[in-house]
């Protein structure tokens, strides 16, 4: 090789063979420049080599088509290559697998022998920052048709129809109001939930709170993955009938589930893996498609429960609140139901920093959900109880889940082309589930486990691993041998209220929007930001263990355990006073009590978001600008030199 000649290709070494391949010039499309990194690669470990002296002339090169094709195959031939040797030792795998290092690390504390960062949990970079408001309205529109069966759920607690969507407004309001607050930190600084978590909770607080999530995501994963297969199911019998429905079960009835039921939960399963190599803002468009599939579906099947039934609701059994006639205590019943509304929707109100962060604006995710997310569950659970009550009525049935509705529509109607409508509405049904897995677990899951583990997992790796366990879980099992499990994962929602309040509290008004990016990177003693009292935020904690305090005996007391009224009616409205206790509990501990974070931000006289507006400086002084922010050191210094490169043609036109 001739270092001299600045379009020289990459060389590499693998087991003593040269293998030449043309370098990747550039991120950009076609127009490269003709400075080229030199790597050498020797028993599996790549190394730097020196770049040569920039040439005293710039020449634009524009890359001819079938670069494209030749590019690409050199790419696939050094990834072989690499994969081949990474499983010839255990250095080299470690190797292999190793995420690089980022700007922030490279600038961060060197003497730490723990990795705070990867590309994922850095902030967002620009190009990557593609979600809109109107993205946003479809997201939140798509997830809503989710809660089908919220409505019946809440009848079934004592409350008539009008009542029971009247408290589903209301709690989906205000979930949407802390949906609000709790975005708006992603929105500003383009971090993910486990960074705002280290910025409230220390440094090594962080990680139960961010462990707590990830363990829950994982096992909703899992039982929103057999729910998905039982509208598999309907498609399998809409298409073959008995052969599907009469497959010979060979598996024990202690299971939970059959071999039909299995073949189901599979291709329902095998869906995922394709969605978890993508990350979240890569996934607009599945979002976007989900919607357009799921409004003729929705509406398709409410308008064929209505014609076939002629509209006959059984108002009467549907007005009827027997529950609440008994007690006399309406207020404590609808308290109920807004609770359970809330509840629903806990952990999409916890993952809003996941989800925001991907904001092209400040403001595209937090308003659009305010209008979106009412109207669009309400709607939804309102259309689920009239369909379903309109068949109930007519039929004789007492059915709730869209699965079994079509079912029971194939029982009645075994004609051709009822059974092709019913293939094409549990497919979109099954789409929506699928989104609803990946957004509530699968993507909260993947950030849980980049900070968990970031020398080894991104969010695409994490979400791959989600997609494991949720089969090894065996959900079927869960949900056949654990009623009182199950209730709690229903009932978990009050443990992460307290989260949101705490985080919103430190947001809004004790830090005034003010967050150090950088020391969000940096787990050693000298943090005077996020390290606190070792690693933890005391006065977070305990507000978080006084604010699930309160409403946990109510708590015990669903699962079966025998606890006074009182208890009870706190457990009734437990996210709520979750939320209230911890939130109140910790602005009152640190007015009295602040951190030392906060004593920072007072005494530099920080206004409202003031950090958002200044360059990111890391720990060794480095300013790393927003367009280096989540990118490797060797992406940030190869677009250093191609904004020279731009630089000196500018300066040699003019000339």
């Amino acid at each position: 090789l001739n270092p001299s000649k600045p379009a020289v290709p990459c060389l590499r070494f693998f087991g003593g063979s040269i293998f030449l391949s043309p370098s990747s010039l550039s991120r950009r499309r076609y127009l490269c420049r003709y400075q080229i990194r030199y790597a050498v690669q020797i028993n599996g470990r790549l190394a730097p080599y020196p770049a040569p002296a920039a040439p005293t002339s710039w020449t634009t090169y524009q890359r001819p088509a079938a670069m494209t094709f030749q590019t690409a195959k050199a790419t696939a031939m050094e990834k072989k290559n690499n994969a081949t040797m990474a499983f010839k030792s255990w250095d080299n795998f470690k190797a292999w697998v190793r995420v690089p290092d980022t700007a922030l690390d490279r600038h961060s504390n060197g003497d730490s022998g723990q990795t705070w960062s990867n590309e994922d949990l850095d902030p967002t970079p620009p190009e990557r920052r593609t979600w809109r408001w109107y993205n946003y309205v479809i997201f939140y529109f798509a997830l809503s048709f989710g809660n089908w069966t919220l409505g019946s759920s809440l009848i079934g607690i004592g409350l008539n129809y009008w009542q029971a969507i009247l408290a589903i407004f209301i709690s989906q309001f205000i979930s949407s109001i802390a949906m609000l607050f709790n975005s708006r930190c992603a929105s500003v600084y383009h971090v993910g939930y486990p960074i705002v978590a280290r910025s409230v909770f220390g440094m090594w607080g962080s990680y139960y709170f961010v462990g707590a999530r990830a363990i829950l995501a994982v096992v909703w994963f899992g039982v929103q993955a057999f729910s998905g297969a039982s509208l598999v199911a309907n498609m399998l019998r809409a298409v073959f009938g008995h052969n599907f429905t009469d497959i010979p079960n060979r598996i024990p009835a202690s299971q939970g589930i059959t071999s039909a039921g299995m073949l189901a939960f599979f291709l329902f399963w095998l869906a995922h893996f394709p969605l978890a190599l993508m990350r979240p803002y890569q996934l607009r468009t599945f979002f976007n498609v989900k919607t357009i599939l799921m409004i003729p579906a929705v509406w398709g099947l409410f308008i064929f429960c209505m014609a076939n039934t002629g509209a006959s609701l059984g108002t009467e059994k549907l007005s009827e609140a027997s529950g609440v006639s008994a007690s006399g205590k309406w207020g404590w019943f609808f308290m109920n139901a807004v609770n359970a509304g809330l509840g629903n929707t806990a952990t999409l109100i916890t993952n809003q920093p996941d989800i925001a962060r991907w904001s092209k604006t400040r403001s595209g995710a937090m308003w659009s959900q305010l209008i979106t997310n009412p109207i669009a569950v309400t709607l939804s659970a309102s259309l689920g109880i009239l369909s379903t009550a309109a068949i109930n009525n007519a039929w004789g049935l007492s059915l709730w889940n869209q699965w079994d509705l079509l079912d029971a529509i194939m029982d009645r109607y075994w004609r051709s082309d009822v059974r092709f409508a019913i293939f094409l509405c549990a497919g979109c049904w099954a789409v929506s589930l699928l989104g609803t897995n990946v957004a509530a677990n699968m993507i909260p899951f993947g950030s849980d486990s980049s900070m968990l583990f970031p020398r080894y997992i991104t969010i695409p790796r994490g979400q791959f691993l989600v997609t494991c366990l949720g089969f090894a879980i065996v959900p079927w099992k869960i949900l056949a041998s654990a009623g009182v499990f199950t209730t709690f994962l229903a009932g978990y929602g009050l443990f992460m209220a307290s989260v949101v309040a705490i985080m919103v509290c430190e947001y809004f008004l004790l830090t005034r929007g003010n967050l150090f990016i950088a020391h969000c990177y940096n787990g050693g003693k000298e943090n005077p930001h996020y390290y606190y009292m070792k690693g933890w935020n005391v006065q977070a904690v305990i507000a978080y263990l006084c604010g699930i305090a309160l409403p946990f005996p109510g708590f015990v007391g669903s699962l079966g355990a025998n606890v006074s009224t009182t208890a009870l009616n706190m457990g009734h409205i437990g996210w709520l006073l979750s939320f209230t206790t911890s939130f109140v509990l910790y602005w009152a501990i640190c007015t009295v009590w602040p951190t030392k974070n906060q004593k920072i931000i007072k005494e530099m006289g920080l206004r409202f978001e003031e950090m958002a507006e200044r360059d990111m400086m890391a720990l060794d002084g480095t300013i790393i600008p927003e367009s280096a922010e989540g990118m490797s050191e060797d992406q940030v210094a190869w677009d250093e030199t191609e904004k020279k490169a731009v630089a000196f043609d500018s300066r040699r036109v003019s000339d």
